[in-house]
């Protein structure tokens, strides 16, 4: 499985062109989180329009699964807590998001909400609980934050992660976490795009001003993931243990440059 990883967007147009562009490479394309931007002159409604008829797009093409981040919060539940209604149920005509699994293969894919209060954060637990009882050999977990305490959460003079998260990645021990949020996590002294807690991966793109967006290509058969930024290439094995400095990707693999290869049909 041949996966594509980016987030936050934020309503960059011509970041989501790029992605449109390559989706048709991937067996999977992951989004995580801030889609919108709730700093644009363009209402947020409008913006949600936009980003669904993208996701459609990208989904002509290939698997999308996409999670909310902070800025994507449209909506109040009934305990007073923000959530990106657009994202959820009948409003997503389909796509797989926030509070779903799916089966690609033998890799389980999670998605999970951006959590604003203890209730949300309680229906993530359940979330988590309901779907470690699906587990398959692959169990990948797609969340907006990175977990607290990690490089991929250093800001450069504090870490901006989420704890709830540290624990459950301690208490589930899911193959991978993709995902976002953090910045400048991979362009600080301390930080970084590849974290790892016990098994578990942790992967944040990054972000910076300007196209093509920083992402990361995951192969789960040659088992290395690649970093692409402004900053430079990296890459892990992730049949070995992480190194630190994480090696600078000198060359493209042939895995990646070499031909076609069959598509891993998504289960349900």
């Amino acid at each position: 499985m041949r996966l594509l990883l980016v987030s936050d967007l934020h309503y960059s147009l011509p970041l989501f062109d790029w992605v449109v562009g390559v989706a048709d490479n991937f067996d999977v394309v992951v989004m995580a989180g801030d889609h919108l931007d709730l700093a644009s002159i363009v209402d947020g409604r409008a913006q949600s329009v936009v980003v669904r008829k993208y996701f459609d797009r990208i989904r002509e093409q290939t698997q999308l699964l996409v999670c909310s981040g902070n800025h994507d919060l449209d909506s109040i539940n009934a305990a007073g807590e923000k959530v990106a209604k657009w994202l959820l149920g009948s409003h997503n005509n389909g796509l797989s998001s926030d509070g779903s699994s799916l089966a690609i293969g033998d890799t389980l894919f999670t998605m999970y909400p951006w959590w604003d209060g203890p209730v949300s954060r309680a229906e993530l637990d359940e979330q988590f609980t309901k779907a470690a009882a699906k587990r398959l050999k692959r169990w990948i977990w797609i969340y907006h934050a990175p977990p607290a305490n990690s490089a991929v959460a250093w800001g450069g003079q504090r870490s901006f992660g989420d704890d709830a998260l540290k624990k459950w990645i301690e208490t589930y021990n899911p193959d991978m976490v993709l995902s976002g949020h953090v910045h400048q996590a991979p362009y600080v002294a301390d930080g970084s795009w590849v974290d790892k807690i016990g098994p578990t991966w942790i992967f944040n793109t990054g972000h910076y001003l300007g196209a093509p967006p920083a992402h990361v290509i995951i192969d789960s058969e040659a088992c290395e993931a690649l970093w692409f930024s402004a900053a430079g290439n990296q890459y892990v094995r992730l049949n070995e243990p992480l190194e630190r400095p994480v090696a600078n990707l000198e060359a493209m693999p042939d895995w990646l440059t070499a031909g076609d290869r069959p598509r891993v049909p998504a289960q349900g």
